[in-house]
């Protein structure tokens, strides 16, 4: 690949579109003092990776609502036959950021220039802190290529501080029984980072943040504690989902809220599974440049110039 070429296709480039208009649920819920005020509710945009089909729900936008975190997409289900290439996502830089990658099904493997060559299952949690710079590839593993399989999860990004941006580069992966699991007769947490109810994640963070997994059961109604200086908002995964001011959420739709309460309200007629998310504002200027995020538009062209150079590394 040449060192010019970047890939647009897993950059910080388009939008989600934001709803037109608040569906109105059947309500299961009742306003109380300290609930959180939904911004705006948002639907995700499809659109491509190199050959992986994705839903977008934001890309470098709404960064005062979503802040620290600058990307989410979704990917899959992706039906991957067996003998076929499935996911084949080139070897491309990043610094300044750090991909979370996040399985619900099937298997793929990370390569880095830090010497890593891992595959990562359904229910994992991979970091891949770029820092100054380093290449990574993503590509189905050779098991689900020789079987075939569905592949399903979620690649977000987190933002790093500026404090951070040209840290050492490091790569993580965290196995599904590293995570703690919130479980009532009602709904089901698995707390992937940050802490929910007194059980917390052992990933490490860079600055405050949280992301759970949330799967609420028919007829049932979660009240979650958040910090009001803090960001939260919610990707819909499966099911429809009452949120604040009875307005009802379906798959492939956002919710970003105001800060300033402290509970999220959710409840569901029918079950619904999400990922809830966020944490404290990096209330710092964002540039980003294909996959580089950084503060200023110098830090992307020395970017830009150790990439080109080798020195963000080779696989």
């Amino acid at each position: 690949m040449l060192r010019r070429r970047f890939i647009k296709g897993s950059a910080i480039v388009g939008a989600a579109a934001t709803v037109p208009h608040w569906l109105r649920a059947a309500s299961g819920m009742w306003g109380e003092g300290g609930e959180r005020k939904v911004a705006q509710v948002l639907e995700c945009q499809r659109t491509m990776v190199q050959n992986v089909p994705v839903l977008r729900g934001f890309a470098g936008d709404h960064t005062d609502l979503v802040s620290p975190f600058v990307m989410l997409d979704e990917f899959g289900p992706l039906q991957i036959d067996p003998g076929t290439l499935g996911m084949d996502i080139k070897a491309h830089p990043h610094a300044g950021v750090a991909p979370t990658t996040y399985l619900l099904s099937g298997s793929g493997r990370h390569t880095d220039s830090l010497d890593n060559d891992l595959i990562y299952r359904e229910g994992q949690f991979m970091v891949f802190s770029s820092g100054r710079g380093a290449v990574h590839e993503e590509v189905s593993s050779m098991e689900i290529r020789r079987d075939g399989g569905v592949v399903h999860g979620f690649q977000i990004w987190l933002n790093l501080p500026a404090a951070q941006k040209f840290s050492t580069p490091l790569t993580t992966l965290r196995d599904k029984t590293d995570f703690p699991i919130v479980e009532t007769d009602d709904y089901r947490i698995k707390v992937v980072m940050g802490e929910a109810f007194g059980a917390a994640s052992p990933t490490e963070l860079h600055s405050p943040a949280f992301y759970h997994h949330v799967q609420l059961k028919a007829g049932a109604r979660l009240d979650l504690p958040v910090d009001p200086r803090h960001n939260a908002f919610l990707h819909m995964i499966d099911g429809k989902l009452e949120v604040e001011g009875q307005r009802e959420l379906a798959k492939q739709q956002l919710a970003l809220y105001h800060r300033g309460g402290d509970v999220l309200r959710f409840y569901s007629g029918s079950g619904a599974e999400f990922l809830v998310l966020g944490g404290q504002p990096l209330d710092e200027p964002v540039v980003s440049y294909g996959p580089f995020v950084m503060n200023n538009r110098a830090q992307i062209q020395r970017c830009i110039a150790d990439y080109q150079a080798g020195r963000m590394g080779e696989l």
